[in-house]
């Protein structure tokens, strides 16, 4: 699904212009705040719920139900104003017809729940497969009949359509519809804390897009989103991954004691680590190339934005996890104070960044105050949870120094190669397979590599 997301990006690209996509950012922005406040924390409660889900199912519905329609309701009035803040009236339609997926998202959001919870999140993959073909069919054609940022709008809406649906049939629970006040004081306890997190969170991921509008207008917003959709290719593929398993994971781990928490960590940090931080490099030092070989030379002003938001990337990525981790401890006011502070810091620093060196200028504030403040607050939030922090330090220093030293070498090598193509296959090759060489453990690799050759065998034997 995440190739076809990519191939559709392209196909986009070159039908449609960047004032088209800056429009399009503006409205996205909100929609993905949005969506972290959506369901009040309805998902995240009922996946960590205790008990039977039968009980809570109906209660659940209504209050996830309410809170998408009461903030759809909102978002429809304010969108012009919000608009014309962000730099771009004409947002203001495409706006109200994203926010309509929220209102899917909440009326599904007790069945997703469920799909997680008895991990099958295999259904759930299917249903945005779905959903994603029906995207991809209705943008490409709107955007080929001149529809501009509609096109994007009215395809998402779609795609959420379908894959409500398919939610609804796949996770097999009785649609019923009731409200205990003890039941749901309960969930939301639980999920509101956490829904105020991320909903700063969904404000930290979106607002340099509403500062950049305002401050450079769309077309440059346009480039940035371009380096920010590139950038968020491993969220999208890993991070979506991760929230299926990880919240479900550690809650049941949270069950069995600190010490089944702290195993879990430790196998986590360094695989997260080892998918993600190479294909940082490869962001940071080859996004020229990158940009120009996926898109066209007219696109180019976005690779230095993607290097900084390729540092943002790999934070963001280590705080859904570490966010799962407090979840499933039942402990979601970490995440709330860290949000908070970080969303403090940013602001401030994405306006005279964009004020001093534009696109780029916000890009290199937002990944500043990722490494400066984020990270340590993190570290801070996990040892009040009792979690060692030295277990993420440990699991992330062998893939940490792999991918200096790929990045390294990638750098070195794309000064002595011409051309796009050839930098991302010689450069990019040879830093993904030193990475791989430096943060394997040797027995990995023996393992791997015997596993091939005995495979390669008995496939010639047949």
């Amino acid at each position: 699904m995440k190739a076809g997301s990519f191939a559709m990006s392209l196909v986009l690209a070159r039908l449609l212009t960047n004032d088209d996509f800056g429009v399009f950012a503006i409205a996205l922005a909100a929609s993905q705040f949005v969506i972290h406040v959506n369901d009040a924390g309805v998902i995240a409660a009922t996946v960590q719920w205790r008990g039977r889900l039968e009980e809570i199912a109906p209660t659940a519905t209504v209050v996830a139900i309410a809170s998408s329609l009461t903030l759809y309701g909102l978002f429809w009035v304010i969108a012009p104003f919000y608009a014309s803040f962000a730099g771009n009236e004409d947002a203001t339609w495409v706006i109200r017809i994203l926010m309509a997926t929220n209102v899917v998202y909440g009326l599904t959001a007790v069945r997703s729940a469920a799909l997680m919870r008895r991990f099958e999140q295999d259904k759930l993959a299917w249903a945005n497969l779905a959903g994603f073909g029906a995207n991809a069919a209705v943008s490409i054609t709107l955007a080929a009949d001149g529809a501009g940022a509609y096109s994007f709008a009215w395809g998402q809406l779609s795609g959420a359509a379908l894959t409500g649906v398919l939610v609804l049939v796949l996770a097999r629970v009785r649609i019923a519809f009731g409200f205990d006040r003890v039941l749901a004081a309960r969930l939301l306890r639980f999920g509101l804390p956490l829904c105020v997190g991320l909903g700063i969170e969904g404000l930290l991921l979106n607002v340099d897009v509403v500062i950049v509008g305002d401050t450079l207008g769309t077309a440059q917003l346009g480039f940035y989103l371009l380096a920010y959709n590139i950038a968020a290719w491993v969220p999208g593929i890993i991070g979506t991954a991760l929230r299926y398993v990880a919240l479900p994971s550690f809650s049941r781990l949270a069950e069995e004691g600190p010490a089944a928490i702290q195993e879990g960590v430790r196998r986590a940090v360094p695989l997260l680590g080892c998918l993600v931080l190479p294909i940082a490099a490869v962001m940071c030092v080859l996004a020229p190339a990158l940009v120009e070989f996926l898109y066209e030379p007219r696109w180019l002003p976005s690779a230095q934005v993607l290097r900084f938001l390729a540092i943002v990337m790999a934070v963001r990525m280590l705080s859904l996890l570490i966010t799962d981790i407090l979840a499933g401890l039942g402990i979601t006011r970490a995440t709330l104070w860290v949000n908070v502070c970080w969303a403090l810091a940013l602001v401030p620093a994405l306006l005279v960044g964009a004020r001093t060196g534009g696109i780029q200028g916000a890009a290199t504030a937002h990944a500043v105050v990722a490494v400066v403040l984020a990270l340590p607050l993190l570290a801070l939030a996990l040892r009040r949870a009792g979690v060692p922090v030295g277990l993420f330090a440990a699991g992330l220093a062998r893939p940490l120094l792999a991918a200096v030293l790929a990045g390294v070498a990638m750098a070195g090598l794309a000064t002595v190669v011409d051309g796009a193509f050839l930098e991302l296959c010689v450069a990019g090759g040879a830093g993904l397979l030193l990475f791989v060489l430096v943060a394997v453990p040797r027995a990995a690799l023996l393992h791997l590599v015997r596993h091939l050759v005995h495979g390669g065998r008995a496939h010639v034997g047949r």
